[in-house]
């Protein structure tokens, strides 16, 4: 087994979180409450990596990430 490490954005909204995963392409989940959408990407990030590495393709990971929350007047 080989240990992978993946950002993770979780975003909250009006029905619950939703959380993606950008290394991997199309990785999205969501979930009613934050533990849930967290637990549901884990699966879906696990799943991903299965396939990908069963296709025989490369797992990128992050050299480093950045968040900035930028507030805008238009």
């Amino acid at each position: 087994m080989n240990n992978y490490r993946f950002s993770v954005i979780v975003e909250k909204d009006a029905d619950g979180y939703f959380a993606s995963c950008n290394e991997l392409q199309g990785c999205y989940t969501q979930g009613e409450t934050y533990e849930e959408a967290i637990g549901n990407i884990k699966d879906a990030i696990a799943l991903h990596v299965e396939d990908r590495l069963e296709a025989g393709e490369e797992i990128s990971q992050p050299q480093a990430v950045s968040l900035t929350l930028m507030d805008l007047v238009v």
